[in-house]
């Protein structure tokens, strides 16, 4: 997991192919927010949810995982708070893995949170349960999903 200023995004890039292109999108999101939607910068491979959503605070988190994708989460507007766990940690699956939605979902409590006001992204890798919209509030964000 990371988490850190959009300022510093482009210094992650060399971490996963696949990263430059999904971080720079995340870069001028945060200069100009597209409207809500799906967006392909990389066909399916990088793509990115744009989304406002009311926050349900930390009581009603929800941890989940993915397989084939890594999130980039970038907080555009409101203040976002998120759950985390190390996947490893978690004993407690909800339910089984959705494999064409990729996603796990788990009863466990986070163990960590992470405020992400706006201007902030983190990155979750598939070894990262995190629990997303445990802010309070309307919440405005960009995920960006990377294929692993």
């Amino acid at each position: 997991m990371i988490i850190d200023r959009i300022e510093n995004a482009m210094r992650y890039a060399g971490v996963h192919p696949g990263f430059r292109e999904a971080l720079e999108y995340i870069v001028k999101a945060h200069a100009k927010p597209p409207e809500p939607g799906r967006y392909a910068i990389t066909g399916d491979r990088v793509y990115a949810l744009v989304s406002q959503s009311n926050g349900h605070g930390p009581q009603e988190a929800r941890l989940e995982a993915h397989r084939r994708f890594i999130d980039i989460q970038f907080t555009v507007r409101g203040i976002e708070l998120y759950g985390w766990k190390s996947l490893g940690a978690c004993n407690r699956e909800s339910g089984p893995f959705n494999t064409a939605d990729d996603v796990g979902f788990f009863a466990d409590r986070p163990e960590t949170w992470l405020p992400a006001p706006p201007g902030t992204f983190a990155v979750f890798f598939p070894e990262d349960a995190h629990a997303p919209l445990c802010g309070e509030g309307r919440i405005v964000k960009v995920v960006v999903k990377v294929a692993v």
